[in-house]
């Protein structure tokens, strides 16, 4: 370890040690952070609205407020845009961050108060605090950090409010001090055009000792592929032989996984999930053997779940506070932050694998799963069958979605999978009948579903041309920074218009 690194390791102890108890006392933790929000805007536009100063439990608080989603507080966001104060936090709000989620052109803009911008930042310093306790050979703070983010702009519907991806956000509030560790420059990150900001990156960044790596897989991959094509190396080690470990977070970084064991044959690489969106920073992988992610419940945030199974089929779902939470189970994600968001449904899905302390893995979106017969089946389902089924043929998927296929009855059909190869299985329909053993294996209800065909018959392989997907964001104008392929959806709509895509866009010879 380098000396600076050495310094920063020990300035690291007490937080260190302070999550640490997070398995004695997270719950607690949770009741002071609803207290200090309620309190902080008691005074505002909602805190007069729902009588905030009266508030005194959280039975209170669930019975007295309700549940939000972005069309509830859009009016009042849009207030807040437009420069007025006290509306839903105690301040005015000049950055907001830009987030669809998906590739619908629906976009929100959520308000990053200084106090959510200044728990955004904690994140990241705690990840690097459990990174280093978990790699104390680290030689962190001697080299570089290549960050890939978004692109921010001046907002056209007030010029003292700014927009941009989180990651452009944040990188545009950075202190000066963190920049002299990254790369590229800040005018480079932010370029609004996203191929050539690749290239713009590729160029600046080769000759310099990178040692870390943070971004969204999909994207970082795109940029890894860019320098190794302007190199002519093999692996990405032979341009930075110190690189130590990758921060991940957006999407699953399953299906990627052997990509990048492939590109970075590194026994000292490691990587990190961590799971921070628009609305907050949540949580961080604090254990390497062990996928899920360690709930951080003193960012400000208040915390509350409903089951899945009641988000869609009743007026009046169950909400439970984190202390009622149980393991093995999907529920929506309920947020209340220093952000204005008050009992807001983000659209995330999680599921506890520990409530002691409490861990989970992010298992989809509300909108993101496919439930057409009865299966009930999950993204990080479809994520790890994904991932085994390539490991076990030596295919490597590049991108996919899938959707129902109704029989003429509609009472039968399967999964259609349109699937982009990085690297094709020697069978496809060898393929197809190892992804549907793994899905029965992660999914009781899949499996189910499966018996004897009675509902559910072998899922379909499509097999998509080449870079069909990424063609088909660029056409949206939804190419890096946040945008995403959804991965499941209950009707045909993306699958169709993506098949339709790519007959009328043959790929480029």
């Amino acid at each position: 370890m380098d000396m600076f690194t050495k310094i920063v390791s020990q300035i690291m102890i007490p937080r260190q040690r302070e999550i640490e108890q997070f398995t004695q006392c997270a719950n607690d933790i949770q009741h002071k952070q609803l207290d200090n929000l309620l309190s902080k805007a008691k005074q505002t536009e909602w805190g007069q609205k729902f009588h905030f100063g009266s508030i005194r439990t959280y039975a209170d608080f669930s019975h007295r407020l309700p549940l939000q989603t972005y069309d509830d507080i859009k009016p009042y966001v849009l207030r807040m845009i437009n420069g007025e104060k006290n509306i839903l936090w105690p301040s005015a709000v000049r950055w907001y961050a830009k987030s669809s989620g998906t590739t619908n052109d629906k976009s929100k803009f959520i308000p990053m108060t200084p106090e959510i911008r200044c728990a955004q930042y904690r994140g990241g310093f705690d990840c690097v605090a459990l990174y280093l306790r978990n790699n104390p050979k680290s030689r962190f703070f001697s080299r570089k950090c290549l960050i890939l983010g978004g692109s921010h702009n001046l907002s056209p519907l007030n010029r003292r409010a700014h927009y941009g991806d989180l990651s452009a956000v944040l990188i545009q509030n950075l202190n000066p001090v963190v920049n002299l560790m990254r790369v590229p420059k800040k005018q480079i990150i932010l370029m609004d055009e996203w191929e050539s900001k690749i290239q713009a990156i590729v160029e600046s960044s080769i000759g310099k000792d990178v040692n870390s790596l943070s971004g969204v897989p999909s994207w970082m991959l795109v940029l890894i592929k860019a320098i190794l094509q302007k190199t002519g190396r093999q692996y990405l080690t032979d341009i930075w032989p110190n690189l130590e470990v990758y921060f991940h977070g957006g999407i699953s970084f399953e299906p990627y996984r052997d990509q990048y064991n492939s590109l970075i044959p590194s026994e000292q690489m490691h990587y990190m999930e961590t799971y921070n969106a628009s609305e907050g920073f949540f949580g961080i992988q604090d254990d390497p053997a062990d996928t899920a992610l360690l709930l951080m419940p003193d960012y400000g945030i208040f915390y509350e779940f409903i089951p899945l199974n009641e988000l869609f089929e009743t007026n009046n779902p169950t909400v439970l506070p984190l202390e009622a939470v149980e393991t093995n189970r999907n529920y929506a994600l309920v947020i209340t932050t220093p952000g204005g968001l008050w009992r807001y449904i983000i659209g995330d899905t999680v599921r506890f694998t520990s409530v002691s302390p409490y861990k989970f893995v992010i298992s989809g979106r509300t909108k993101h799963y496919l439930n057409a017969f009865g299966e009930e089946l999950m993204v990080d389902n479809a994520d790890k069958a994904i991932g085994q089924t390539c490991r076990e043929t030596g295919a490597k998927v590049k991108e996919y979605t899938v959707a129902p296929f109704f029989m003429l009855n509609k009472a039968q059909g399967l999964h259609e999978w349109f699937i982009e190869f990085e690297k094709m299985p020697p069978s496809i329909p060898d393929f197809a009948t190892l992804l549907d053993r793994h899905l029965q294996e992660l999914n009781s209800d899949y499996e189910a579903k499966r018996y004897k065909e009675m509902s559910l018959q072998p899922p379909r392989i499509i097999v998509a041309r080449e870079n069909v997907f990424y063609d088909w964001l660029k056409e949206k104008g939804k190419l890096g920074g946040q945008h995403k392929i959804p991965r499941l959806s209950n009707n045909r709509e993306q699958i169709e218009e993506l098949l339709a895509f790519s007959a009328r866009k043959p790929a480029k010879e």
